[in-house]
């Protein structure tokens, strides 16, 4: 039986790297029927195997996402003139203009690839992996139905649906413009796909596709979830934004401020260097047409962001802040899904 049979509720606890998809919210999201994500981002791989540990200790379903490898840019032009045009931030609060820093444009996917094998391996590894920014290859899909972990590959346009599919993806999230975090198109220069949530799954059916599909981004209430439990193909939604007022979650303390007070959400690359939507700061609001200089932002923007002003805020989340609740992750899903 697929994963998406098997789940109690249809609503996934979506994964979002930097902290929130902390494994206590992932087993708080087995416990209720649903399925969670671990999303180490670009942390190293012990990271991973932690919190591998701790979310198969008591044998509950969950899931593990990744960021795929990046392709190394051929120049750092874009890069270098980026730090140029941001020395007057750094020298209007008394810090050194940084170098062009050092990248792990790998995200470190092999060594977390072999990590999530073995656990599977030794009893307490993901029912799932998902991909973001690039698809599993047919090999590495093949490696996880050997130990009996599904594959998911996240896409956002039908072209990429379409390849995912080919290469033995057993389902697909397809996530459309209103996602908070990182759009997981497949190049860091790629423009996403900017039809509605509904639209872009109608184009993926459309498109050819007939894997189990899971619809995501924006989905805030009952209602946006049975809208899209109805849409062609899909079996299951995810939703993040929704739970990083969970009681569970790893938000920090500063974003759980900021989310609570809301305000409205931007999407570009002014947050890392990709596509991202997130709360709208001052440094988004005078920095819109940053290039595609993923992952160099985010370690250059670090000395600003640890000075604390919120004016280099980094908190990714989708649209309707406003409508964001706290409480259990339990309680966030019987919001979502009534008939749990």
């Amino acid at each position: 039986m697929s994963i998406l049979s098997a789940l109690d509720v249809p609503v996934l606890v979506a994964p979002m790297a930097g902290g929130p998809s902390s494994p206590a919210l992932v087993t708080a999201a087995a416990r209720a029927g649903s399925l969670g994500f671990l999303a180490t981002g670009a942390a190293p791989v012990d990271t991973l195997v932690g919190q591998l540990r701790e979310a198969g200790a008591e044998g509950l379903r969950y899931g593990v996402n990744l960021f795929t490898a990046q392709q190394p840019f051929d120049s750092l032009e874009h890069v270098r003139k980026l730090v140029g045009e941001l020395a007057g931030e750094f020298t209007s609060r008394g810090l050194e203009v940084p170098e062009v820093p050092e990248v792990d444009y790998s995200n470190g996917f092999d060594a977390k690839l072999d990590a999530v094998l073995a656990a599977a391996r030794d009893g307490h590894g993901p029912a799932v992996l998902s991909s973001t920014f690039g698809p599993l290859t047919a090999g590495e899909i093949g490696r996880l139905h050997e130990v009996g972990v599904e594959a998911w590959i996240t896409v956002t346009t039908p072209a990429d649906a379409l390849e995912a599919q080919r290469r033995g993806a057993d389902a697909l999230v397809v996530q459309g413009p209103a996602a908070g975090g990182h759009r997981s198109t497949w190049g860091v220069e790629e423009i996403p796909d900017e039809r509605p949530l509904a639209g872009l799954v109608d184009a993926v059916v459309s498109a050819g596709v007939t894997v189990p599909l899971v619809a995501a981004g924006g989905l805030r209430t009952a209602g946006d979830v049975r809208a899209a439990l109805e849409l062609p193909g899909v079996r299951a939604v995810s939703c993040g934004s929704a739970f990083l007022l969970a009681d569970e979650a790893g938000t920090s303390a500063a974003n759980r401020e900021l989310l609570v007070r809301g305000g409205r959400t931007v999407a570009g690359r002014a947050f890392s260097g990709r596509v991202a939507r997130g709360l709208a700061t001052g440094f988004t609001r005078d920095h819109p047409g940053i290039g595609p200089v993923y992952p160099y932002l985010a370690p250059l923007l670090a000395p600003l962001r640890a000075t604390g002003d919120e004016r280099y805020a980094y908190c990714l989340v989708g649209t309707d802040v406003e409508k964001l609740t706290g409480g259990s992750t339990a309680e966030i899903l019987a919001g979502l899904w009534p008939a749990a």
